[in-house]
């Protein structure tokens, strides 16, 4: 009997993050110059990387106040 192969909490995390991403086949873009669903994907990517950043920035700011604050 061979075990499961169960997956990893990154694949878990992958695979979910690849779901929301797809766009339905039915769903045509209306910006001019976007050709395949990978383009507007890595675009979705970089976007939500780019606020990832801005919002920790944001957080380590708001900590550094605090902290200079209370000094």
């Amino acid at each position: 009997m061979r075990p499961l192969s169960r997956k990893t909490r990154l694949q878990r995390l992958r695979k979910t993050v690849n779901s929301s991403l797809e766009v339905p086949s039915g769903i045509k873009s209306s910006v001019p110059g976007v050709g395949s669903g990978k383009t507007l994907k890595t675009g979705l990517i970089a976007a939500a990387g780019l606020a990832a950043i801005t919002a920790g920035s944001a957080g380590i700011s708001s900590l550094r106040r605090q902290s200079e604050g209370s000094t």
